[in-house]
């Protein structure tokens, strides 16, 4: 309880929220990071240097469809981005 500057958070710990729209995105994503830092990929550190992760449930939904081509463009659209964005996420997943 009373670790100090002995002990830091570190990404190894991490608090998720999934999100339905993108406006939950967006009002999570700037609320938790103000005073802290914006990550890759939906993370962040909020004020305190914990780390979280702001993922849309579409992303979860877009993974666990049959088609492994679709995942691949969803994966390697999701590594250009900063802040998740779930029409970008599903133009991808369809090719586009």
């Amino acid at each position: 309880m009373n670790g100090g500057p002995a002990f830091k958070f570190t990404e190894a710990a991490s608090f998720s929220v999934h999100c339905q729209t993108q406006a939950e995105v967006d009002r999570y994503r700037e609320k938790l990071s103000r005073g802290g830092e914006k990550g890759q990929c939906g993370w962040l550190k909020d004020r305190y240097g914990l780390s979280w992760q702001i993922v849309p449930v579409a992303l979860r939904e877009l993974l666990q469809d049959e088609d492994p081509a679709g995942s691949k463009r969803i994966m390697q659209a999701m590594l250009r981005m900063k802040k998740l964005d779930i029409k970008t996420l599903r133009r991808a997943h369809a090719g586009r």
